[in-house]
């Protein structure tokens, strides 16, 4: 039997057969996974979480057709935000998502200045605040909360520390958020042991 690029069956060695293959998330990153949840939570009434649009200013639109037309260039009005919010039970909740491929930390370069300020300001108004946040490497989802991430970060911009967060300082500070088929990172039980104190 002939596999493609006219490889031998007889070829193919024991090794190459035992590897495992990885198929889970191929094509999906972590925001479209926590999309799939949100749909869930609202679905279900659990919860009201949305993804923020990102406000641009439309420059240039091509119009092949009516049906068809195209952005062909455009620029952000103003610095986004943090990239989720809403409310659960009758409190506001805002978080950021970010992964990182680093197997050791997760660099500040991965999140902006004044992302991390808007979600101070929420923490500082009793907002429920955190970051979502994946390490490829170990394969591992995380819910950061953020007056533990703050502890790294204003040591870095104040007293110019580290420009990073290690890997084992994260898995200390933060919950593991497991996965399941729905929903697909249920994060909310992690705030509600977290900040309603329910088991």
């Amino acid at each position: 039997m002939k596999y493609p690029a006219g490889i031998q069956k007889s070829n193919v060695t024991s090794n190459s057969r035992k590897k495992k293959v990885q198929y889970g998330h191929r094509g999906m990153t972590l925001e479209k996974d926590i999309d799939t949840t949100n749909k869930y939570y609202l679905n279900t009434n659990r919860a009201i979480i949305h993804k923020k649009p990102t406000p641009i200013t439309v420059v240039n639109v091509d119009y092949p057709s009516r049906q068809k037309a195209k952005i062909t260039e455009a620029y952000y009005k103003i610095p986004s935000t943090s990239d989720y919010n809403g409310i659960y039970r009758g409190k506001y909740i805002d978080f950021e998502v970010k992964e990182t491929r680093n197997e050791t930390r997760f660099p500040f370069i991965n999140i902006h200045e004044h992302q991390v300020e808007h979600m101070r300001k929420c923490h500082e108004h009793g907002g429920i605040v955190f970051i979502i946040m994946r390490f490829h490497a170990h394969d591992e989802v995380f819910l950061y909360p953020i007056e533990k991430f703050l502890i790294h970060w204003d040591n870095y911009k104040l007293k110019n520390g580290r420009k990073s967060i290690c890997y084992e300082d994260v898995k200390r500070d933060s919950h593991i958020i497991t996965e399941k088929f729905n929903p697909r990172f249920d994060y909310l039980q992690v705030v509600d042991e977290l900040y309603f104190g329910m088991r």
